[in-house]
């Protein structure tokens, strides 16, 4: 039986509905400017298919947590949880089949990307028994698959990006279906916004996004003008789900509204006298002293923070007795020593180099290195050598196998040094537990995509004998484990 979602209605006054089992196989990309009636036409598909699929909600601003006390959606608030909780979560939503929303709010864009990745990783990896078809709603896609790089670091951008196109291209036969909504088509990544079948495309103003959308919609350029034209929460719908022709459809009336609604204006509250505003805008706290404020005054008093500042100076040591600067030898010693308790850290296995480069320059300059000895690149390099039981930098008897490994990613050098390792030595081959460790992750299906692309590079050659057990040459070195 085919289980329609009602949407609205078009220029005709008849009702325009999504096919949701063919949805369900074809994915859906939503587009419209700030203000166009994006998140109204998600939380409308959400309302009108609850019940019938489960859905996972990924939202940076918190918006559809109202859901939660409608139609029983488990709210998640991704702030107060730690990155290895987040991939947990996602497993157990597929096991109990839970219509979650993911609340990213609080977060900034590194934390909102990398706990995205982290989540649709592990709803990606979840086992065979548990691919439920599930309606998987990514709001502000553009957020987490950026077409360019941006103020992130390099290793999360691309590990929210992997995330993003593993659900929009391999998702269907996990049974998840991605829907899609952006600001602006030509800020989200193409190979992203390219796995849609499906489209409703709302008001944009912008040339190069009028004209991606006219592509998608299959119309000629010289049309695209009308997509400036639409009224606020009318779309433009076509794909096999929907309609095989382009139509307009006017989005209904939803039962739950987000948390922040747009702005409307109200009357200003009447103006007290000059000196009453001037006495509650400079009325003291509850814990800080009154501030005088400098109003026609000739030179102010120096605030307590200028004096305290000038306080510091006055008693700041001369170059005579500071603590001198450590020795080159020194500082090498002192950075083996905090990767070292970095890695015994039984946190920073979940934890990306971004973050625990802070770390590790707070405990550099604990132990008296007040200049970080590396930046973030070579941080990320050492760290993933330390992973691997590599603390020594200097260690000449790496050096063939870190020349082998330079055409891998820095944060790939850490499972791939385990390998070499374990094979110098000829010890049994590393679990997938003990390489997701060096990786960074506690993803086993993570784990086994990064041994495939490593070998692909043609640097290892993976054996598994009758018995299952697995061994790992490094043909280039001459090296093999023993199989385990």
């Amino acid at each position: 039986m085919t289980v329609s979602v009602d949407m609205g209605q078009d220029g005709h006054g008849k009702a325009v509905t999504i096919d949701l089992e063919e949805l369900l196989a074809t994915r859906l990309l939503v587009q419209g400017n700030s203000g166009s009636g994006k998140s109204h036409l998600l939380r409308r598909l959400l309302e009108k298919s609850a019940g019938q699929v489960q859905q996972v909600v990924i939202d940076p601003e918190g918006d559809f947590v109202t859901l939660a006390d409608r139609y029983g959606h488990v709210a998640v608030e991704a702030a107060d949880l730690h990155e290895k909780d987040i991939a947990r979560l996602a497993g157990r939503i597929r096991e109990h089949r839970a219509s979650v929303v993911l609340s990213l709010e609080g977060l900034e864009a590194e934390g909102q990307m990398r706990c995205a990745a982290a989540f649709l990783s592990g709803l990606f990896d979840a086992p065979r028994e548990h691919w439920y078809p599930a309606l998987v709603v990514v709001d502000e896609a553009q957020l987490f698959a950026p077409a360019g790089g941006g103020e992130v670091a390099e290793e999360v951008r691309r590990a929210s990006l992997s995330a993003m196109t593993n659900l929009m291209c391999r998702g269907r036969k996990r049974g998840l279906a991605g829907v899609i909504a952006t600001q602006r088509l030509a800020k989200l990544a193409k190979n992203v916004a390219a796995e849609a079948s499906n489209f409703l495309m709302g008001r944009t103003f912008l040339d190069i996004d009028m004209a991606r959308a006219a592509d998608l919609l299959g119309m000629e350029r010289r049309q695209a003008e009308i997509i400036r034209d639409l009224p606020r929460g009318t779309f433009l719908a076509l794909g096999p789900a929907i309609c095989r022709r382009p139509v307009s459809v006017a989005i209904g009336a939803v039962e739950t509204q987000a948390r922040s609604m747009s702005p409307k204006l109200v009357p200003l509250p009447e103006a007290p006298a000059e000196g009453e505003m001037q006495g509650l805008l400079f009325a003291p706290g509850d814990d800080a002293p009154p501030v005088t404020p400098a109003l026609n005054r000739g030179s102010p008093a120096p605030l307590p923070s200028e004096a305290l500042l000038q306080s510091l100076a006055a008693s700041a040591p001369t170059r005579a007795d500071a603590t001198p600067d450590k020795t080159d030898e020194e500082t090498a010693t002192v950075v083996a020593d905090v990767l070292r308790a970095l890695v015994a850290d039984p946190d920073s296995g979940g934890r990306s180099s971004s973050v625990l480069y802070q770390d590790f320059t707070i405990r550099c300059r604990m132990a008296g290195v007040m200049r970080a000895p590396l930046d973030l690149p070579a941080f990320t390099r050492r760290l993933s050598m330390a992973r691997a039981g590599i603390f020594d930098a200097a260690d000449e008897s790496w050096e063939e196998a870190l020349q082998a490994a330079g055409e891998l990613p820095d944060d790939m050098l850490g499972p791939f040094l385990l390998l070499a390792r374990a094979a110098r030595d000829r010890e049994p081959c590393p679990s997938d537990e003990a390489i997701a460790a060096s990786y960074g992750t506690a993803s086993l299906g993570r784990v086994r995509r990064l041994l495939q692309y490593i070998e692909s590079r043609e640097l290892i050659v993976t054996r598994v004998d009758l018995s299952g057990k697995r061994s790992i040459a490094i043909p280039r070195l001459g090296w093999a484990t023993a199989a385990a």
